[in-house]
């Protein structure tokens, strides 16, 4: 699969980052019917389906060397943004396998991934990386493996640790998160780092996740979609950076609320290890703004019926009363009230202009 990519979009300050046609018809869009409320909603992670975010094990868009030199800013100003605990080791190298198998089978253009025994040899082709290492022996890489490999992967990702009957989050790499820490969340158990979570907790959501992950099985990955919005094309909305980024919603305006909101979504894949019998998490960003969105008659219909009808709980833990209403007036206008098709899929393989 080749990638056009485009290396000098920013995700800061002047924001240029800015879709494709192509990049904005592969958007995961995640809502697959005109209301919403919070489900588990999780299914095995094949290739193939009603998005190209799904044609690989771990996706790689036009935004990929930007979004890892944006990464490396974050951990310069940040270096806790990852973090794992001492005794995943034997996961971070699980960790550092399964991507890089993963990459260079599914983009063998882009990476490729030689090994002799335990001399392994990676080559990044995009960021310039020729790496020879022994697979076990972290200091023959320039930095711990499951840091390495996760600086050239985009999205984020956490390990978990099963023991004692539960989930506990045990190491991270976290630069690209929708408003929650690491830093305060590392070492919690699956329910703590979900305790904010409004609704779901009632309905049993959580208690059924955990069931279901914890009989994960190795070689049967699951996904799930995830979403909420935020102001600018911002991939760093951590709660350590606030100060940065908590202004942007007070810029928005009935005026400019079609550019500066965007849809955040993320396509969350869980990954049994095999070794440490751990879990990988990966939590990947997608950002597609509400201009954009309307592009597509499917989309913005059923964007409109979301957020119009949107339980005010889960609106006031998304973040999203300061500027759910401008969103909501300005769609109102482009749904002409016409049937949407189940699914994701945005039915159309041209956008309106």
């Amino acid at each position: 699969m080749t990638v056009q990519f485009k290396p000098s979009e920013t995700f800061r300050d002047t924001f240029t980052y800015k879709k494709s046609p192509e990049d904005i018809l592969r958007f995961p869009f995640p809502f697959p019917e005109d209301e919403y409320m919070y489900s588990v909603n999780i299914e095995p992670h094949v290739k193939g389906g009603p998005t190209p975010a799904f044609n690989a094990v771990f996706d790689i868009d036009e935004h990929y060397i930007a979004e890892c030199r944006e990464r490396e800013k974050v951990l310069k100003e940040d270096p806790k943004r990852c973090q794992v605990l001492p005794h995943m080791m034997a996961a971070q190298w699980d960790t550092l396998e399964l991507i890089m198998e993963s990459m260079a089978a599914d983009y063998p253009e882009h990476f490729s991934l030689t090994k002799a025994g335990d001399l392994w040899t990676w080559v990044n082709r995009p960021l310039g990386i020729h790496q020879s290492f022994t697979f076990g022996k972290a200091e023959t890489l320039p930095c711990a493996p499951f840091e390495y490999i996760t600086r050239q992967a985009q999205g984020d990702f956490t390990l978990q640790d099963q023991r004692d009957d539960n989930l506990y989050v045990d190491g991270g790499m976290v630069t690209t998160q929708a408003d929650w820490s690491l830093e305060f969340d590392i070492g919690m158990t699956f329910h703590e780092w979900h305790g904010p979570v409004p609704l779901a907790h009632e309905k049993g959501v959580f208690d059924r996740a955990l069931k279901y992950l914890m009989r994960l099985q190795y070689g049967q990955p699951v996904r799930r979609l995830n979403w909420t919005m935020t102001v600018n094309p911002r991939l760093d909305t951590s709660p350590e950076n606030y100060p940065v980024w908590g202004p942007d919603k007070a810029a928005v305006t009935p005026e400019n609320v079609a550019q500066k909101v965007h849809l955040r979504v993320e396509l969350q894949t869980l990954f049994r290890l095999p070794r440490s019998n751990a879990i990988l998490f990966g939590i990947r960003c997608y950002l597609t703004s509400v201009e954009d969105i309307c592009k597509v008659p499917k989309w913005r219909r059923r964007l409109h019926r979301v957020l119009r009808d949107l339980h005010p709980d889960i609106a006031a833990y998304k973040g999203l009363p300061r500027f759910r209403e401008m969103v909501v007036d300005y769609l109102a206008p482009l749904d002409d009230g016409a049937p949407t098709s189940k699914g994701i899929a945005p039915d159309t393989d041209k956008l309106e202009a």
